[in-house]
């Protein structure tokens, strides 16, 4: 990591009027979870699902839930686990701790349906594809949205496949569901990540001198990217990290070349030595 970029980092965070965090699937590997980067990284993740050569995209199809019901959940519901079990890293502890030093609070944008976020103790937090903490009909019977609650799905480690009963819409009694996009998904009830995401556009057109973090969001679905970009566009305080695609456009922004936790780390040292 450049010093003169880790500098100008740490001083645009501490002249900050907001800060708003922009995190993909990155922002979760120092905490343990993958990132199912490309097919390799999958199957790194999920033994099971290299031996039977499924990769994620054919997993993450909402189509499943109709035709092979036990596949589908054994997916979701080993990912419920691990989310629920995960300790979110030091990283997250100090973002709230800038943010809260600064006039204007912290918000977060992010790709992410872990959760991690919240349970690290973040109120305003915009789930844009989704949250698995959540369930919605599969058919779906109307707009309702619960929480996943206690609700536990038994897996069978060795096929990757869950064991019934499986959770069932409480209107209607058919199948649940994560409520989490998924790919080429048009029965996705976006109603509660839309509310989240006027809630933060709001707090954002409200503090123009925000600057923008992005930790962990490459450009294979640019989600992110694209909003970090737009919400730093007329100041360019944005800090992008990444290890594997940190460049900015037209350099409207600052570049760290690492994961999530050295970077935030380096930069509080910075910070705490000021």
């Amino acid at each position: 990591m450049s010093r003169a970029v880790l500098e100008r980092a740490a001083e645009l965070i501490a002249g900050a009027d907001a800060l708003l965090v922009c995190a993909g699937a990155g922002m979760g590997v120092d905490s343990g979870l993958p990132d199912f980067r490309g097919d390799a990284g999958f199957w790194r993740a999920y033994p099971p699902y290299a031996r039977l050569g499924l990769r994620f995209a054919e997993l993450a199809d909402p189509r499943h839930f109709a035709g092979d019901p036990e596949l589908a959940w054994g997916f979701y519901g080993h990912r419920l686990r691990l989310y629920r079990e995960t300790v979110p890293h030091e990283g997250f502890a100090l973002l709230r701790r800038w943010g809260e030093a600064t006039p204007g609070g912290i918000a977060v944008f992010t790709s992410n349906v872990d959760g991690q976020f919240q349970k690290a103790g973040f109120g305003l937090v915009a789930e844009v594809h989704g949250s698995i903490h959540h369930l919605q009909c599969t058919v779906p019977c109307g707009p309702a949205i619960w929480s996943a609650g206690e609700t536990g799905v038994p897996i069978d480690e060795d096929s990757m496949r869950a064991v019934p009963p499986l959770p069932a819409c409480p209107g209607c009694g058919r199948l649940a569901r994560p409520n989490i996009l998924m790919f080429g998904d048009h029965d996705w009830l976006s109603r509660r990540s839309d509310e989240q995401l006027a809630a933060l556009n709001a707090w954002r057109r409200e503090r123009p001198g925000l600057v923008v973090l992005e930790l962990g969001a490459g450009t294979a679905v640019p989600t992110v990217r694209r909003y970090s970009e737009l919400s730093s566009a007329a100041t360019g305080a944005l800090i992008r990290i990444n290890p594997r695609e940190p460049e900015v456009r037209h350099g409207r922004g600052l570049s760290l070349a690492c994961g999530a936790l050295e970077a935030l780390s380096a930069i509080d040292g910075l910070l705490t030595a000021a």
